[in-house]
């Protein structure tokens, strides 16, 4: 048996130690050439074969290596992306095959862009985004080098000296002078733009045995340590693996991440990058999935809303991770995605996927703080309810109390979400843009991006006098966060609580979430309490986008039936049709929608009047670039304190085919809100008699005891909040 065939003998067998794996990965022979793919097993011949289809359909269209013109989704845009992942995947077929027809068809793209690469200047579509060579920004440049240089690679051993050498001389050397030197502004970043563009200047320089390229990668241009590849994982994440521009991009940066960590691993095991700073890498990835429900990225900041942990960063990430630690739950995450990578790593996730080795992955109630240090805020999740197959809770409510995110970031400070029966109930926008179709504005960010996604009445957080937080000033936004207060994963009652006094001059803003177990209730059930205080008259306005079909309210509202009026003139109220409004001098009401045979109900109360208004998102949008969303505002005057206290209430269900309807209406007849001393006591009547008290102390030492008389009942309890059982009405 040849050397090739007898090692990834070894590697399927499971024998093969994870040091030697390391050089395994690194090998220039292939894993398999002699047994054909239906000896693997399943998810890794799946993997083969599919590469196999695209690399063999590219094979039989020839070459084509277009002078760059189109930005992203144009014809040469796309045409490039689909030459990087053919030199990649072809590598990687080569390796494995030992089909000669691969290694040419690799060799000769590579010859083509030999020919092209140092004809090239500033791509002509370059836009706002630091311009590139092959696509119109350089981070699309960083991402053709990061998958180049790996299929590069795989054949570049086998080259004959004269087509290395123009490959080496006339591609990667030149493609790395560009992003570390003429495009230093962006190599030095701390970014995800920098992430991908050290990646692929250090694995270049490990395969080109350049050890300056290397260092630049490691330590930044001037090798002080102070950017560079390092320095991004000690700044872009949390102690908890959080990645500061939020999941999608945490998604995103993981790619370059992992794949070149593991390229240092290879080359330079004495650095030990996967034990860097407690593991932090490995720690991401686990975070990132965290941070999903049903697949799916929470949408927060720039997020394009469709993405989920089927991704192609992923299916490397999970697999380099997996190589790593062995951790069973990871492979139910590639089993979620059926997909793994055509590397040694891919070949022991798919062995052990058949091998019946999987563990539910492990999604929980938990605090993922931000900041390098982890004191720019945190991102709290709150599960509940049963799981599914994959081990995941039927309920998520998720608190966004971190720090702005960067460019990437919405002012959004104190808002939240919340998932239930594999939907997502309260909603967030995400980013305003069609990523790479050309028909709108060439797959750019929209205008609407910043005029309603970032701003702050675009998401479900307080905006005081119709203006977002911090004046939409992003820079200013960098610099300041909220406040985590109280956190709590405690069964029967989760909670999380966070202040924020800088979102608006002289105002101070405090936001309380809590999923209570209540008997005679469904899951979920959400308690929401906000509290803003200033020495100043203000308006606040509480926005809640939903998601379903509204089936009925208990207050009467004026419809605008004739005409559809727009709420305001800027900072995203421009884009909100007016349906409805309704005042409410008592400041109480409730909202019944339906969404996918379920029922919620919002039931709220103020202190004093408000006025509640109905609307969509649309309005002066003339190319038709926004979602057409619903959503409820409850809108207040006040002098002092402002406060809103709210239910969040799943129930009952509708069947369609058997058109059978249960509990379509509210299991809760009445809610009601106080403060006393500081403290907030909200309590439940159920239309079954039953009375609840959930009394907040805002107090997080859970050894202090506390004490209110409330219309003559005695409300005791210890710590910062509980679940109080009260005399029913019938008692």
């Amino acid at each position: 048996m040849s050397r090739a065939a007898l090692l990834a003998a070894t590697i399927i067998a499971g024998s093969l130690p994870q040091a030697a794996l390391a050089v395994a990965s690194q090998d220039n022979t292939s894993l398999d050439a002699t047994e054909p793919a239906s000896s693997h097993s399943p998810l890794f011949a799946a993997e083969l074969e599919r590469a196999r289809e695209f690399v063999d359909g590219m094979i039989t269209e020839g070459v084509v290596v277009p002078v760059p013109k189109d930005p992203g989704g144009g014809y040469t845009h796309e045409q490039h992306k689909r030459n990087f992942r053919a030199i990649y995947q072809g590598g990687q077929l080569y390796r494995i095959t030992g089909e000669e027809r691969y290694r040419d068809y690799v060799r000769n793209m590579l010859l083509e862009y030999a020919e092209l690469y140092p004809t090239l200047d500033d791509h002509p579509a370059q836009a706002n985004q630091n311009v590139g060579r092959l696509f119109w920004q350089v981070l699309n440049d960083a991402m053709w080098l990061v998958h180049a240089v790996q299929g590069y690679g795989d054949i570049r051993d086998t080259l004959n000296a004269e087509d290395r050498q123009r490959i080496d001389d006339n591609v990667f050397r030149p493609a790395v002078h560009f992003l570390s030197v003429e495009s230093e502004r962006t190599f030095n970043r701390i970014h995800n733009h920098a992430t991908w563009a050290t990646a692929g200047v250090g694995m270049t320089g490990y395969l080109l045995g350049d050890q300056d390229m290397v260092d630049r990668a490691l330590l930044g241009s001037d090798k002080s340590g102070e950017t560079g590849f390092i320095r991004q994982t000690e700044l872009l994440f949390s102690p908890d693996g959080y990645y500061t521009e939020g999941p999608y991009y945490q998604r995103f940066a993981l790619l370059p991440f992992l794949v070149f960590a593991d390229a240092i691993e290879r080359n330079e095991p004495e650095r030990r990058i996967f034990e860097h700073r407690d593991g932090i890498l490995l720690k991401a990835l686990r975070t990132t999935v965290q941070l999903s429900y049903r697949g799916y990225f929470f949408p927060f900041n720039d997020a394009i809303r469709d993405k989920s942990l089927r991704t192609a960063e992923l299916y490397e990430g999970v697999a380099i991770a997996y190589g790593q630690t062995r951790d069973p739950a990871l492979l139910s995450v590639a089993d979620f995605q059926g997909r793994t990578v055509l590397r040694p790593n891919g070949a022991l996730v798919s062995r052990d996927l058949a091998a019946g080795m999987a563990e539910p992955f492990p999604f929980r109630t938990l605090l993922l703080s931000d900041g390098p240090d982890g004191d720019e805020g945190a991102v709290a999740i709150l599960r509940q309810g049963p799981t599914n197959a994959e081990g995941e809770p039927a309920t998520a409510l998720i608190a966004k109390n971190s720090s702005q995110g960067m460019g990437h970031g919405h002012f959004d400070k104190l808002a939240w979400q919340l998932y239930d029966n594999g939907n997502e109930i309260v909603r967030d926008y995400g980013a305003a843009r069609f990523l790479n179709i050309e028909a709108k504005r060439g797959g750019r960010y929209l205008p609407e991006n910043t005029t309603w996604a970032k701003s702050s009445v675009a998401h479900n957080t307080l905006v005081v006098d119709q203006t977002s937080h911090f004046g939409g000033d992003a820079k200013l936004a960098d610099t300041l966060w909220p406040t985590q207060l109280y956190f709590s994963d405690a069964p029967g009652l989760q909670v999380t609580s966070s202040v924020m006094d800088s979102a608006y001059p002289g105002v101070t803003m405090r936001r309380t979430w809590l999923m209570p177990t209540i008997a005679g209730l469904e899951a979920p059930l959400v308690i929401d309490l906000v509290h803003a205080q200033s020495d100043e008259p203000h308006q606040y306005d509480l926005p809640l986008h939903y998601s379903g079909h509204i089936m009925e309210f208990d207050f009467e509202p004026i419809s605008n039936t004739a005409e559809r009026p727009v709420l305001g003139s800027d900072n995203g109220y421009q884009h909100i049709w007016v349906d409805a409004e309704a005042g409410l001098q008592d400041g109480r009401g409730a909202l019944t929608w339906i969404l996918d045979g379920r029922f919620y109900t919002y039931r709220f109360a103020g202190n004093g009047p408000l006025t509640a208004i109905l609307g969509e998102s649309g309005a002066n949008d003339p190319e038709f670039n926004l979602r057409r969303e619903p959503l409820i505002m409850l809108r207040a005057q006040r002098e002092g304190e402002a406060s809103f206290a709210s239910l969040l209430e799943a129930h009952g269900s509708y069947d369609g085919a058997a058109e059978q309807t249960l509990d379509s209406r509210s299991l809760v007849s009445d809610l009601n809100h106080q403060r006393i001393d500081g403290m907030d006591l909200v309590r439940l009547t159920l239309k079954s008699g039953q009375r609840f008290a959930i009394a907040v102390s805002h107090n997080p030492d859970p050894a202090t005891a506390h004490s209110v008389t409330l219309d003559g009942e005695s409300l005791e309890w210890d710590g910062f909040a509980a679940v109080i059982a009260l005399p029913g009405e019938d008692n």
